[in-house]
């Protein structure tokens, strides 16, 4: 039932009408007539009545007595991020593989909680481990309230504690294989069936550096990605499918070269997954010649970036072909549209090489080049002694005379063949010029993922101070990723492109207020804002009620 106006000439009817069904359609009836809208509004008989009836609607008084103040709050805690990602938590397999793997181990506290929690605060904030201790007090987590910090760091060395010996085939004593391991290889299985298959995985590494000595043999001194040359740090390296799913994280003492690490990599992956054959796509940084002429020789599939500019081969012969470009996509009409892009295949001897091309890059290039050019000759101009420390300007100069710089338009039109290019070298021959530079470009969501890891996640800087845990703390990372890309492809499904900042903003705005009417308790639900709505019904959570009695 509800109160409808309706309109008569000049004046206006308060009437009370329901809906009712009729063969299957809805309709409406009309109750009864108050009367005059006016006359009801001046003579307060309309506000008398509604006082009357509120009698009777116990959750309007709460909710009413909040609003005025007049009710008593106990506390206030968020319930959107635990909500949504509980759910997502249960239904992609994570909950239930790592209760199986805890069925026989006899804890004195709730691990799957503390995995949860853990995981839950790289979602929703950063900071340490210890600052998540104080972060769970503001948040309605089931089964959380009873764990402490010492909870979370002996959860974090279970998910990281080396397996038995007769479970560590195909793994070294640098890379044992451990709990998470197991983890990772029972979520791939949930997901696989009998007609899916992974021809495509994409592999990044990135490092992360410790506050402190790193642990027993991961933290060591190697080449920062970070610019901390000064801390020991480990390296990550990440695994996802074709479709962006993380499969594996890996992880590595900080002083293991990339170039080392792809074989290993690939060799694990078919061990630990029953992958026959999956197609490689990694970086630049990925290749040595080492590399190439196993993969080569074992007929693995890959798709490697190419060094442009190191490598005497592409240099001069690949990007020296005069052949003709086909073009994938078009000039952009509209920034939803995909970048342009255009391809072309050259083969040296028996190796295929794939130049790629963007339009759009090229201009940019050129007009950040043409700016660097037109200061460099203002400074020339004033005096050329700054311009020595300057690695930006300096790829563009010569010596000149005495001791003096001038600008080295060789330089110049060489680096010009690289505006906008990329070139890839692979041995995948079902695969079309044009695929293999879409599969390439499908990397950079790990260069994402490494991105959200660090920046959003806070993964680093690392304060452990054991192996064990060191892995159970990237490995929640991980685990955080997982539920967020689960969120963002349902979200996908339902054609919704929302910002993950203002998904984040919206869920912690819902929140429960706790407060005291008489001798009872109550929760009132918050309303939802901005994205939480379609959040909610995209991961297929039910609203909880505006008003709870809490017992």
């Amino acid at each position: 039932m509800f109160f409808r106006i309706k309109q008569s000439e000049s004046r206006q009817y308060l009437q009370i009408v329901e809906n009712f069904r009729d063969q299957g359609r809805v309709r409406q009836r009309v109750l009864t007539t108050l009367g005059r809208l006016d006359e009801l509004q001046q003579s307060g008989h309309l506000d008398g009545l509604l006082t009357s009836g509120a009698r009777f609607a116990e959750h309007v008084l709460l909710l009413t007595a909040h609003r005025n103040g007049q009710a008593t709050v106990i506390g206030t805690r968020r319930i959107g991020p635990c909500l949504i990602f509980e759910r997502l938590w249960q239904q992609t397999g994570c909950q239930a593989v790592v209760r199986e793997l805890l069925a026989h181990r006899h804890y004195d506290f709730d691990v799957e909680r503390a995995v949860f929690l853990t995981v839950l605060h790289r979602l929703c904030a950063t900071g340490s481990d210890r600052a998540g201790q104080r972060w769970k007090e503001d948040y309605l987590i089931d089964g959380a309230d009873d764990l402490e910090l010492h909870h979370m760091y002996r959860a974090m060395a279970w998910l990281g504690e080396q397996l038995p010996a007769d479970q560590q085939q195909g793994f070294s004593k640098l890379v044992p294989r451990c709990t998470k391991d197991v983890i990772e290889e029972k979520l791939f299985a949930r997901r696989q069936d009998l007609f899916s298959q992974l021809d495509i995985v994409f592999f990044d590494t990135t490092s992360l550096y410790f506050e402190g000595h790193g642990g027993e043999t991961l933290g060591q001194y190697g080449h920062s990605k970070d610019h901390r040359p000064d801390e020991r740090q480990m390296i990550v390296g990440v695994v996802l499918d074709g479709e962006g799913r993380p499969i594996s994280c890996e992880l590595w003492p900080g002083n293991t070269a990339d170039v080392t690490t792809l074989l290993a990599v690939v060799d694990r992956l078919r061990q630990r997954f029953r992958i026959r054959q999956a197609c490689i796509v990694a970086d630049r940084g990925m290749i040595c010649q080492r590399t190439l002429d196993e993969l080569d020789e074992t007929g693995r599939p890959y798709i490697l970036g190419a060094r442009m500019r190191k490598q005497k081969e592409v240099r001069e012969q690949v990007l020296a072909d005069s052949g003709r470009f086909r073009v994938v996509h078009e000039s952009r009409q509209k920034s939803t549209d995909p970048a342009p892009l255009k391809v072309k295949e050259v083969t040296v001897e028996d190796r295929r090489y794939v130049v790629c091309v963007n339009p759009e890059q090229v201009e940019t290039d050129r007009a950040k080049r043409a700016q660097i050019v037109a200061a460099l000759q203002e400074q020339l101009r004033r005096g050329d002694k700054s311009l020595v420390g300057n690695k930006g300007y300096r790829q563009y100069l010569k010596v000149e005379g005495e001791g003096h710089f001038a600008i080295d338009e060789a330089k110049l039109a060489d680096e010009a063949r690289y505006d906008g290019t990329w070139v890839l070298r692979t041995n995948h021959t079902d695969l079309s010029t044009a695929e293999v530079a879409l599969q390439y470009k499908k990397l950079w969501m790990v260069e994402h993922w490494f991105r959200d890891c660090k920046s959003l996640l806070e993964t680093r800087p690392i304060y452990h101070h054991c192996d064990a845990t060191i892995r159970g703390h990237v490995f929640c990372s991980f685990l955080a990723l997982v539920l967020r890309q689960e969120l963002q492809a349902r979200l996908a499904d339902r054609d919704h492109v929302l910002e993950w900042a203002d998904v984040m903003r919206d869920l912690e705005r819902v929140q429960y207020v706790q407060v005291a009417q008489g001798d009872k308790h109550y929760r009132l639900r918050s309303e939802l804002q901005g994205t939480a709505g379609r959040v909610f019904q995209s991961v297929g959570v039910a609203v909880p009620p505006t008003v709870q009695e809490v017992e």
